[in-house]
């Protein structure tokens, strides 16, 4: 049950996250006010919320990168020997002094994976995200979209049991970021990581997502999760001609709706 709100619903398969009564505080001020919710195996969950509600720091607790004030935490069923999740960030956050390639292994090597293995893991997600012919080039010599897909094609190699990502489409322009978004689907889809998703696109929410979290203004709550209906594999652009894709989408800004205006006051 999430505090200020209607319930929360629990995950319909077996949690792989399992979130209790979280509470962040920054001095007095409070940032996330009690959450409680459960986020399926390798499900792709997704939060929206308005600026300032505690999205992103909700994301750095369950990266590690923060710690929480109250509450608990379990990620369960992880296995041994691999990474217990890996991060995308909003903007460039590969090496600009690496290659595609070395940056794409980073994660393999840093916990000594051996070479032959590490090689073709990496192979593998340089064919899937397009960058095979750029695996030489440097960070620098890239687009801003094949930026991310390096961002993307290293998580993923890293196998990780939770894969963390705030808002990694959010400085492309409208082409690029529908491309990854099929990109990432269709990777996705073949690899059903448990993703949790931070976005300010209500579009990119539906279209990417199995249920989404809306938070209130701050103090965050959650306010409510709402199951996306569409099945999977996804395509797009076809999705968006779904008459049910706008109803969902209406419904989601109803929610949404007072609390961006909530927060602008």
């Amino acid at each position: 049950m999430s505090s200020g709100g209607p319930p929360v619903s629990a995950a319909r398969d077996p949690a792989k996250i399992r979130i209790g009564h979280l509470t962040k505080r920054f001095g007095s001020q409070i940032a996330l006010d009690d959450i409680s919710i459960d986020i399926a195996e390798g499900s792709f969950f997704v939060i929206v919320g308005p600026s300032g509600c505690g999205k992103t720091t909700l994301l750095r607790i369950l990266g590690g990168l923060d710690a929480m004030t109250q509450g608990t935490i379990e990620i369960r069923g992880a296995a041994a020997g691999r990474p217990q999740h890996s991060i995308v960030f909003q903007g460039d956050s590969i090496f600009p002094w690496m290659t595609v390639w070395d940056n794409a292994a980073y994660g393999l090597r840093m916990r000594k994976a051996p070479k032959a293995e590490t090689d073709a893991i990496v192979e593998h997600y340089l064919d899937r995200t397009g960058l095979t012919r750029y695996a030489h080039f440097y960070p620098h010599q890239l687009s801003g979209g094949m930026r991310q897909r390096v961002s993307i094609a290293r998580a993923f190699a890293n196998d990780p049991e939770i894969l963390l990502m705030d808002e990694p489409f959010s400085a492309l322009d409208e082409q690029n970021r529908t491309i990854l978004q099929q990109e990432l689907l269709r990777i996705w889809e073949d690899d059903k990581k448990t993703v949790v998703f931070i976005t300010h696109s209500v579009d990119e929410a539906v279209t990417l997502g199995d249920r989404i979290m809306v938070m209130s203004a701050s103090p965050g709550r959650a306010k409510i999760v709402i199951d996306v209906p569409f099945e999977r594999p996804r395509n797009v652009l076809e999705l968006r001609q779904d008459p049910r894709y706008g109803d969902i989408v209406y419904r989601i800004w109803g929610y949404l709706k007072d609390e961006v205006e909530r927060a602008r006051s």
